[in-house]
């Protein structure tokens, strides 16, 4: 038995090698675990993944080839931690700006406060009558209650865990250079972007095409709504861009209110319509925000896609997108370009 696994395994891995080394696959003991996995056929799901990512890139991009390890190969205490992880880096984005509106609301309240007790101490100077005192007094009562609600049992304790929760953050923030997702919507960050760009531009990169995306009028969301709408809005604009990728395209978050997608093998034709259908989709998307239950509507995203130029540096590359979508956004936003 024994003999027989150890002439399995060897055949494993005379099919895998020359595999890795046909997709330019780094011969790391995470590639080798992944790829001896692929070639036993033990997972067919991980097969038709690798393969689709295979079909359309011509190497395996290191950053979705890890994502494949943790998904079908990492053990489940591995796989644990990092979920873990990813959920209390998100619940501490989550309070973080649960306290920034909490404290926006009281800030609020007191001006008003402030504003009903100068009424009152000029009752007598002006000779207001009992029912416009009375007036006064309902309006300083409901302006209590409105306090009370939005300053309510988990205002204090946020208060007092401010620094602990701080200094969580800072710990967690030097161990997220080192993650693949951003925690919040689902998409891959920034540091997985700069691996995989790079990757693609140390390599034959005929065709590479990237979409840069800009949500339009994020701020007036959170001015207007608060935090946690926005979180909502960020969420749901990368859940949508999520089910749009296909043809080997990878979004990822590009920091703030920006995503990014990479279209290997690809044409800037054929790029551009890519773009086009997703501003399509987001501009219908609508939201309701939690806290009062109104639609959130007018969601739309700017577009500016480039496609590689030979010899090009890699910030020129990303440089050309962001002068393409400013120029969307100066055209009025909700649009794509260059117009082809």
């Amino acid at each position: 038995m024994n003999s027989n696994l150890l002439i399995e395994s060897a055949e494993n891995l005379k099919k895998a090698v020359p595999l890795m080394m046909k997709y330019k696959v780094p011969t790391t003991p995470l590639n080798y675990a992944l790829w001896y996995t692929y070639v036993s056929d033990e997972l067919p799901l991980l097969n038709k993944k690798l393969n689709n990512l295979m079909a359309n890139n011509d190497i395996c991009p290191p950053v979705q080839v890890e994502s494949l390890y943790r998904e079908f190969v990492a053990n489940k205490s591995e796989s644990g931690a990092w979920e873990l992880r990813k959920s209390i880096d998100n619940m501490l984005i989550q309070l973080d700006k649960s306290l920034i509106d909490t404290h926006k609301d009281t800030n609020s309240f007191q001006e008003s406060f402030e504003k009903t007790f100068v009424d009152i101490n000029s009752v007598e100077d002006d000779g207001l009558s009992v029912e416009e005192v009375i007036g006064l007094l309902k309006k300083l009562q409901g302006d209590s209650e409105k306090m009370k609600q939005s300053t309510s049992f988990f205002s204090e304790s946020l208060e007092n865990a401010k620094g602990e929760i701080a200094s969580l953050k800072i710990q967690l923030e030097k161990s997220q250079k080192q993650a693949l997702y951003d925690s919040l919507t689902g998409l891959l960050n920034r540091h997985a972007f700069d691996a995989e760009l790079s990757a693609y531009l140390e390599t034959e990169n005929q065709g590479l095409c990237l979409i840069l995306a800009d949500i339009d009028h994020f701020k007036k969301f959170n001015d207007e709504w608060g935090h946690l709408l926005g979180d909502q809005v960020l969420k749901a604009v990368g859940r949508k861009i999520t089910d749009s990728m296909r043809d080997g395209a990878s979004a990822y978050r590009f920091g703030g209110e920006e995503f990014v997608i990479l279209i290997p093998k690809s044409k800037l034709r054929i790029a551009r319509h890519f773009a086009e259908s997703m501003r399509k989709m987001i501009e219908k998307l609508s939201l309701k925000d939690k806290r009062t239950g109104q639609k959130v509507k007018n969601i739309t995203l700017s577009f500016g896609v480039v496609e590689f130029q030979q010899s090009e540096s890699l910030s020129s590359f990303i440089a050309r997108a962001d002068d393409f979508l400013y120029e969307a956004k100066r055209l009025g936003r909700n649009r794509v370009l260059p117009i082809l």
